[in-house]
């Protein structure tokens, strides 16, 4: 699981990272990615599943298990980033081994798409 100082939970967070940040979409995942000038601090991880992926026991599995993949991920993100990961309705169905491909793949993206810039 990540430690609270690595989740993203803040509105104003989530929205500008969505809005400011880069953005990678795969088949089952979406990741927005944004790293503030002069940030600091731990980077930051938050979450979006939306009702269109399942019931309420269907999405926080989902998120359980995104969280999970996530933190392996946390030493590829530079101190002070955000990192939104969406869940596309066929995440739901995909087997965890496909579903952390899947995560590391569009993470690995958006990085390097924020790279470019």
């Amino acid at each position: 699981m990540l430690t609270a100082a690595n989740r993203l939970r803040a509105s104003a967070e989530f929205t500008s990272t969505t809005r400011k940040g880069t953005r990678a979409a795969k088949a089952l995942l979406v990741a927005h990615f944004h790293l503030p000038p002069g940030a600091t601090g731990p980077a930051k991880v938050g979450f979006t599943v939306s009702s269109a992926v399942g019931g309420s026991v269907v999405r926080h599995r989902l998120t359980r298990r995104l969280r999970a993949g996530c933190r392996v991920l946390l030493p590829e993100l530079p101190p002070g980033s955000r990192l939104v990961i969406r869940a596309l309705p066929a995440a739901a169905q995909a087997p965890g081994p496909a579903l952390q491909a899947e995560l590391e793949s569009v993470v690995n993206a958006v990085l390097v798409r924020a790279a470019a810039k």
